[in-house]
């Protein structure tokens, strides 16, 4: 049960402050792109995102995109944001986790992934000792491996929210 567990459960990446990556340890937050910063299908970042990005920097905290996407995806996104990217991730395999420590020079538990997805997010930060910010989801998708995944979550965000998560 533990590597399906966040360290944190929030509503939306704007509900996060640079004081509470640093009462974690974190320096650098690695964030996904789908459902976490834009819509599953947008091609925009949703409201306040860049801004809360920029205060994240501006506070010394390092942002990096990380993302299960493709380049031609992520790309406009890290280019909006001015941020950094990983592209093709391969989440919840460690090695574009592992790629993101590296370029940021830090180690795995000075990190922190913010996503939407248990099976993805939460378990790859866990593989590798990364803290973690579950988020839920922005807009439902349609694929039915999404809905197959989002219908194990829900009982395991249940228990999150049972456990004060």
């Amino acid at each position: 049960m533990a590597i399906f567990r966040p360290t944190a459960v929030k509503s939306r990446v704007t509900d996060l402050s640079p004081a509470f990556f640093r009462k974690l340890g974190v320096e650098a937050v690695l964030l996904d792109v789908d459902n976490t910063i834009a819509t599953y299908t947008g091609h925009a970042p949703i409201p306040g995102a860049v801004e809360w990005a920029r205060g994240m920097v501006e506070s010394g905290l390092r942002v990096l995109i990380v993302s299960n996407n493709y380049k031609k995806r992520v790309g406009p996104f890290a280019a909006r944001f001015g941020l950094d990217f990983i592209s093709f991730a391969m989440k919840p395999l460690p090695f574009g986790y592992w790629r993101a420590r590296r370029r940021l020079g830090l180690r795995c538990r000075q990190c922190a992934i913010v996503g939407d997805q248990v099976f993805t997010d939460v378990v790859g930060a866990n593989l590798c000792g990364m803290r973690s910010v579950l988020l839920s989801p922005i807009e439902p998708e349609t694929g039915i491996s999404f809905r197959v995944r989002r219908h194990f979550e829900r009982g395991l965000r249940a228990r999150f929210r049972q456990k004060g998560l």
